[in-house]
Parts: C-alpha cells; sequence; structure tokens
C-alpha cells in the first residue's frame, strides 16, 4: 500500500467545494487540526482546470501546464504532498504528473512556455512529483488516521441507516492507487466504522455513477437525472436515512437534484447528504452552520440533527 503522509500537506482548494458547499473545505480544516495532520492552504493555487477540461474547454497541454504550476506552488510552501477535496482534482493532477515524468516533449514544452513568461523558477523537473506517492484524495489522509478519530467521536449514529458513494474520478481513473477496492469500494466504509457506524455496506447501484457526467447534467438533463433517480430509488429500497460522498459534484448532483427527482417520480426519499469531513466534523461536535455549513444544502439537514438530538441556533 502506498504511503500516507500526515504533515507537509497543501490542502489543495476546489471549485465546486468553495462555490457550493464551502462547509467541506472547514470541515477538513477542522478534523486535520483535531487529528494532527499539518497542512497549508496557499492563496497562489489555481484551479485544476477539471470542470473545464472535461467540457472540452481546456486541452490537456493546457491542464499539465497549470498542474506544473500547482506543482511548483506546493514545492515552494514546503508542502510537497497535495490532498484534494475532490475527486476530479484528484484524477486530473495525478494524469498531469505522469505525463510531466513520462512525455519529454510535453514537459518541454511547458518549460519553454514558463521561460517566455519570465517564470522559469516554476520549470518542471522530471520526477518532481510522483503522482502515486504526492498526490493523495483527503479521504486517504483521514483513512490513514482513522484511530486517531475514534476517540473523538461525541454523537451516536446507531440509529441510522448509513451507507456510501464512492466517486468515479477517485475509483474509476487511477484504480491501482485505490484505497478500499473498486469492485465493492469500502474506503468511505471503513472511515465510517471509526465513528462507531456499520455502514450499509454493498448495495445495489453502489458502483453507479452519480449521473452527473459533468455536461451530462445540461447536455442531457433527463437521461442524468434518470441515472441519479434509481441510486436513489436503490438506497430508499435499503432505507438509507444518509450518503455519504467524497466529492462535491457527486454531492450536488444528489442534494441539488433530489427534490426535482422526487417531484418527477412523485416519492419522498428522505435522503440527507453529507461529505465525509462534514461527517465527521459533527461526529466530532463541531458547529453545524459554522463548520459543516448546512446553510449551503438544498436538502435540509437540520431534521437529521433533530434525529440525532443535536442542539442548534438555526440560521
Amino acid at each position: 500500500m502506498k504511503k500516507i503522509p500526515d504533515k507537509e500537506i497543501l490542502l489543495f482548494r476546489t471549485c465546486l467545494v468553495n462555490v457550493e458547499y464551502p462547509g467541506v473545505e472547514s470541515s477538513t480544516k477542522y478534523v486535520f487540526d483535531r487529528i494532527g495532520v499539518e497542512y497549508h492552504v496557499d492563496e497562489r493555487q489555481s484551479c485544476c482546470t477539471g470542470l473545464g477540461h472535461y467540457y472540452d474547454l481546456f486541452d490537456q497541454l493546457s491542464t499539465t501546464a497549470l498542474a506544473a504550476r500547482n506543482f511548483y506552488v506546493a514545492a515552494d510552501s514546503g508542502h510537497h504532498n497535495i490532498a484534494t477535496m475532490c475527486s476530479t482534482c484528484y484524477a486530473i493532477l495525478k494524469k498531469s504528473a505522469k505525463i510531466l515524468n513520462e512525455n519529454d516533449e510535453v514537459r518541454e514544452k511547458i518549460n519553454g512556455i514558463f521561460q517566455d513568461a519570465g517564470l522559469q523558477k516554476m520549470e518542471y523537473e522530471r520526477g518532481t512529483v510522483d503522482p502515486r506517492n504526492s498526490i493523495f484524495h483527503v479521504a486517504e489522509i483521514l483513512f490513514n488516521k482513522r484511530d486517531d478519530i475514534a476517540p473523538l467521536v461525541k454523537v451516536d449514529f446507531s440509529d441510522l441507516r448509513i451507507a456510501s458513494h464512492h466517486a468515479c474520478h477517485y475509483c474509476k481513473v487511477h484504480y491501482k492507487d485505490t484505497i478500499g477496492g473498486v469492485r465493492d469500494p469500502n474506503l468511505l466504509d471503513e472511515l465510517l466504522k471509526a465513528c462507531g457506524v456499520e455502514t450499509i455496506g454493498w448495495y445495489d447501484h453502489k458502483r453507479v455513477t452519480c449521473g452527473a457526467g459533468f455536461r451530462q447534467r445540461f447536455t442531457n438533463n433527463e437521461k442524468s437525472l434518470e441515472v441519479t433517480g434509481d441510486k436513489l430509488q436503490a438506497l430508499q429500497d435499503k432505507d438509507v436515512d444518509v450518503l455519504i460522498h467524497m466529492c462535491p459534484n457527486c454531492h450536488m448532483q444528489f442534494d441539488r437534484y433530489q427534490p426535482k427527482i422526487e417531484e418527477k417520480l412523485g416519492t419522498k426519499f428522505n435522503i440527507f447528504h453529507l461529505n465525509i469531513a462534514q461527517f465527521l466534523a459533527l461526529a466530532m461536535g463541531a458547529d453545524p452552520y459554522k463548520v459543516l455549513g448546512i446553510q449551503t444544502h438544498t436538502v435540509p439537514i437540520e431534521p437529521l440533527l433533530d434525529k440525532l438530538g443535536i442542539e442548534y441556533e438555526p440560521q
């Protein structure tokens, strides 16, 4: 198994987290602080281009050049281990590092661009970033520290039925690096065990995509929501209360569109959606609004707090 660090980590900020669910970042920091993960957030870091790249708005060269720049920022900050809160950032950065290490023509072209821009300091040297041992998903960092999480849990989740949704761009792109398997992914399930939670485990559609498909959400919306609805139905069949996510795009697809799918199908799913960092922060007693940012969710989280007996000041 690859070696997972708990220090010298650049916490890679992501577009969808910051715009849609900023509480995922504050929850990640909250948990990291309590389990002794040393990390840094750098204002110089740019987007990974993931959304634009998968919409064919950014070509691979542009995406790889921006990754090389971000790799420089990480190294310059003294935090060469990169941890992403988004599975798309994870997949993009790992692919870019592989290209920079293996494709001399692309690397030289990108370094030439840096030279022309007077940014020689950002030139990428082959082997600077090991895609396997330098780029991680936040869930992997948390998984490595799960024994430190367990003693900090304050909330009893035993009355809830909880399931996991593992993101495609984590499990299905660089699958040889995936912790917890790809045929029956259980990285999140193992993390939840640290909170005393036994998930429902395998369920029909567990490995199925969220349905977003990036552009499919907009160009083929009916099919996109049909896929999402099928998965929600599979979860409802198992009486699931909470679905745990590891990617803001998946989170957005389920949380933002669940009410629309309910209306279309004439049913109520009553499923709450939380990122794994939000769930762990909640388990540790974090403020639902100031840390988890539940006010940004479309499916209200307050009824879940009521079920758990967690007191809160309505916002």
